[in-house]
């Protein structure tokens, strides 16, 4: 691997502290921000990384000023080939940092990059593409889409091109505009995200300027940030939380490795290679990273995972904290005190879950799990202070008792602006000032909020509504020996029955014996003594291809509830 540097890229405190009430800092020009801030701006910070001939980790750092370079080639490439301010372009590249270089290039120009995960199913991609109406898309390989637009001509943008043409550009053959980086008005949007398809045709989130960066302004003072600190972002870098996290990792400075694999066959070489004290993931690759042999080697120096996107598990979590060090006096999310070196470390990490989506902005709720807390099942913590409010309503927007189910909803300067191209879709998500997360939750009395489905997952039995998380959760915890992932729908049961839940299940590595029936026998067992609906069929997920994932790694629960709609009614 390449050396790390000794010397410390991270920001000083007053830098931070300046970043902190910048008024014109935003999401479209955070790179120029800190280069202005850091006076270690020529000191590699962000890694990416490959394997050499030897099947060894080599990483390969960039500095502030590195990036900037990188940034003004792609730029160049754009102008010269017709992009200009507010027009949107498709960038569909394989994962890490090439997508984010893609996103600094456009937002420079003013134009707004619609970043697609490259392992969105094709049809798919081209649907979403026109319903942005790009004027160009950047592809690693543009072959399959420029067939689709051989068939339909009149859809067909300015260019689509290679991402390697790019890449060998010439760029001193072009000159950037007179005004640049583009100066951003705070409404102006700089990206658009699209949303992981779980519950159908992928939406457009809008990400504005200001926005983006409406509550990310305390990490600069509390997130992690000693030199000694090192950050593995697993995220997925075309999405909202792979953005948000390397935006807070620029503006400080602070030693991150960008991934472009999240398989933990990838994962591991590159943690036992980086040793990160911080690893930031969707829950896909924390559920490899918790099965079978636990990776000590790579984790030994972890003291915070942090997840958002989707739904943590308890049972993955507890096993996870029992790796690495930590400071003592953790207190509470996106908070390390300075730690004394009189004050030896605590064994074990804490797992940060953070609710959070495209939509919200980052993450607005954090409930931290320590190898010493006591489990609390989908508790998501209280609102981060971004949040001017946060409620449980009913379908009128009415706040409902606390321990009373009903929708999520926020108030909060973090929220998208909109969907893009469909102010119809917005307005279906804004109630009574409220922004709905498409969440069902519960708050108890101490404030706590508890999420419990995603609104198009509640099971509507004929004795009432289920919830899935829930049942997720005892699977995962209290059939750990049979139970390495699964995914909980409902789906339609016999005449009178309304819908019936089922688990779709993958078993732990030597767990191969059992069966769907003794799965469901265990699983049942252990749902009656939490007090939980029993399950009313077990599917067991022998290939890939049985339990579906969508592009940021999600389970498709759509798809699940279509392949098993006839189980029970016979059709």
């Amino acid at each position: 691997m390449n050396a790390m540097s000794d010397q410390s890229s991270v920001a000083p405190l007053s830098a931070r502290q300046r970043l902190m009430t910048e008024p014109t800092l935003g999401a479209g020009n955070f790179l120029d921000q800190a280069i202005a801030a850091n006076p270690q701006r020529a000191v590699p910070f962000v890694y990416s990384h490959h394997t050499d001939h030897r099947g060894a980790v080599v990483l390969r750092g960039h500095s502030l000023l590195d990036l900037a370079a990188l940034r003004d080639q792609y730029a160049r490439w754009y102008w010269a080939n017709g992009v200009r301010p507010g027009e949107p372009v498709g960038v569909v590249v394989g994962e890490g940092l090439e997508p984010l270089l893609h996103f600094l290039a456009l937002s420079a120009l003013g134009a707004v990059p619609a970043l697609v995960n490259d392992a969105m199913r094709h049809e798919v991609m081209v649907r979403y593409l026109n319903h942005v109406g790009v004027v160009g898309i950047v592809a690693d390989d543009p072959t399959r889409l420029a067939s689709a637009y051989r068939e339909d001509p009149l859809r067909r943008p300015r260019f689509i091109t290679m991402a390697a043409e790019i890449q060998a550009f010439d760029a001193e053959s072009v000159r950037l505009p007179e005004v640049y980086p583009y100066r951003h008005d705070p409404d102006d949007v700089v990206a658009l995200i699209h949303s992981s398809g779980t519950t159908g045709t992928p939406k457009s989130t809008i990400l504005a300027h200001r926005q983006f960066w409406d509550g990310k302004q305390p990490r600069m003072l509390r997130f992690p940030a000693e030199p000694y600190d090192r950050l593995m972002s697993l995220m997925p870098h075309t999405h909202a939380g792979g953005l948000s996290y390397f935006l807070t990792a620029t503006l400080l400075g602070l030693p991150t490795v960008v991934m472009s694999d999240w398989r933990r066959a990838v994962v591991e070489p590159v943690m036992e290679a980086f040793q990160p004290t911080m690893v930031a993931s969707f829950p896909r690759t924390f559920v490899e990273l918790a099965t079978g042999e636990l990776p000590v080697k790579g984790a030994a120096k972890v003291h915070s995972w942090f997840n958002t996107g989707d739904s943590a598990h308890y049972g993955h979590i507890r096993r996870l904290v029992q790796l690495g060090e930590r400071p003592a006096g953790l207190i509470e999310p996106w908070l390390l005190p300075h730690q004394k070196a009189e004050q030896p470390a605590l064994p074990g990490s804490q797992f940060i879950d953070g609710l959070g989506s495209s939509e919200m902005g980052m993450a607005l709720f954090g409930q931290v799990t320590t190898p010493e807390s006591a489990r609390d099942d989908r508790c998501v913590g209280k609102p981060l202070e971004v949040v001017l409010k946060a409620a449980v309503l009913d379908e009128s927007g009415d706040e409902v008792p606390d321990g009373t189910v009903g929708l999520l909803g926020v108030v909060t300067p973090s929220r998208t602006p909109g969907y893009w191209n469909n102010p119809k879709l917005t307005g279906t998500f804004e109630l009574a000032g409220y922004w709905l997360t498409g969440d069902v939750a519960r708050r108890d009395a101490d404030g706590n909020f508890h999420h419990l489905d995603r609104t198009v997952d509640v099971i509507d039995t004929a004795a009432g509504p289920v919830y899935s998380l829930p049942i997720e959760e005892v699977l995962l915890a209290d059939c750990a020996d049979l139970v390495q992932d699964c995914s909980v729908v409902g789906v339609p049961g016999a005449a009178g029955e309304g819908q019936r839940p089922i688990a779709v299940v993958r078993l732990q590595a030597d767990a191969g014996h059992a069966d769907a029936a003794l799965v469901q026998d265990a699983a049942n067992k252990a749902l009656a003594a939490a007090g939980l609906a029993e399950l009313a069929a077990v599917s067991i997920a022998r290939e890939p291809q049985d339990f579906p994932l969508g592009p940021t790694g999600k389970v498709l629960k759509r798809e699940l509830r279509t392949r098993f709609a006839t189980l029970f009614t016979g059709r």
